[in-house]
């Protein structure tokens, strides 16, 4: 019989927090934006209201209602009218998520020093199909292979931890309760050791085993109490 926990993992769905709205008028939405834009002064609030208000998929018609409209290319005008970080979200509104991750990922390995806590926050939440994808996407904009940047830009026991989650192999939906403790302890005695064979057990299970099967087995331990040195 499964306890409160291992119910709750099974009915635990990931899911956003911006829906597709409803009556949605990619027509009417691109004009009230060009109206903003074309202003003397861009009206901010206009933008916020429609542009976060709309699931990805919608803001993508949204652009290319606004392209047959007014012969522009909608992200380029957020950037030329916005400024400093609301440009910034404003414009990455407009990617769709595996070219957003892609962007995100080439600036985190290209800029002046690597960004390693965006590498960790994109590839360790990612599903194999959007890993497959931000990889698509990543070659098709940059004309480079995601991995072979990882492995040149990232060194030690964190590449091989970001190489590991960028092959996109993690078992999906399955969390099997027997084994949940038992990896748990494997993971604490890896904290506690810091060795390497004990950095390549923690690799092969955080990078492995499914996300329900991890959340499982966290109450056993709390290994974010520790630090495990790269």
């Amino acid at each position: 019989m499964m306890n409160k926990l291992q119910k709750d993992i099974c009915l635990l769905q990931v899911q956003g927090t911006i829906f597709p709205a409803p009556n949605f008028n990619p027509i009417m939405d691109a004009q009230l934006l060009g109206g903003a834009l074309q202003g003397i002064s861009c009206e901010k609030d206009v933008l916020i209201d429609i542009l976060t208000q709309r699931c990805n998929s919608q803001r993508l018609m949204i652009a290319e209602a606004y392209r047959d409209m007014y012969g522009r290319d909608l992200v380029t005008d957020l950037k030329e009218n916005l400024s400093h970080h609301f440009k910034e979200v404003m414009v990455g509104l407009m990617y769709p998520p595996a070219s957003y991750d892609a962007h995100e990922l080439w600036h985190a390995l290209k800029g002046v020093d690597t960004e390693e806590k965006c590498l960790i926050d994109i590839l360790a939440s990612r599903s194999n199909m959007e890993i497959f994808q931000m990889k698509e996407a990543y070659l098709m904009q940059y004309n480079n292979d995601l991995q072979q940047d990882i492995d040149s830009e990232t060194s030690g026991h964190f590449r091989d931890t970001l190489m590991n989650l960028a092959q996109g192999t993690r078992m999906e939906g399955y969390a099997d309760p027997s084994t949940a403790a038992q990896d748990a302890m494997i993971l604490w005695e890896a904290c506690q050791q810091k060795t390497g064979e004990h950095k390549n057990m923690l690799q092969m299970i955080l990078c492995n085993k499914s996300y329900q099967q991890l959340w499982m087995g966290n109450p056993e331990v709390q290994l974010f109490e520790h630090r495990v040195e790269r």
